[in-house]
């Protein structure tokens, strides 16, 4: 079998002078590997093709046979790293608690050990006729959510 370790120090070698961060490797019971990367401005076919070059040269078809798939996140898909979270600062994301309650809202901030969803819900002000429309900063653990997704607009 394919060691994941191997495949996850190959890929962070290629990343070492670039700025490309690494998402996620699995390696199947059959030796299907699948390397996910991701940059601020998106990944280029051709850098994923570099890297599954790099990737292959440091593994030996000869000792095991493997299939190699080397591609990027994928916008919609969910957050699995801090980077990710980091790059969509200011955007729209999706929040599916761990309650079962999805939230929509911008990422304000995230760091280590939580992450900012400022939401805008309706609330009556006293004194005025009409429910107004408030922000509120709501902070999640990571582990207090099924998973945070960007949500593509096409406005």
């Amino acid at each position: 079998m394919i060691d994941k370790q191997k495949v996850i120090e190959l890929t962070q070698e290629w990343l070492a002078s670039k700025e490309y961060f690494l998402v996620d490797v699995t390696v199947s019971k059959d030796d299907k590997i699948t390397v996910e990367i991701d940059h601020a401005e998106g990944v280029w076919i051709e850098d994923c093709a570099d890297l599954s070059r790099h990737i292959e040269a440091g593994l030996s078809r000869e000792t095991e046979d493997y299939e190699l798939e080397v591609g990027s996140a994928g916008l919609g898909q969910p957050f699995k790293v801090l980077q990710q979270y980091i790059n969509y600062i200011g955007k729209e994301v999706e929040v599916l608690s761990k309650a079962g309650k999805k939230l929509k809202g911008i990422l304000k901030s995230a760091n280590e050990l939580e992450f900012v969803l400022t939401t805008t819900k309706k609330e009556k002000i006293e004194g005025s006729k009409r429910p107004q429309l408030v922000e509120e900063d709501l902070h999640f653990a990571y582990n207090e959510v099924k998973y945070t997704k960007y949500i593509i607009n096409f406005k």
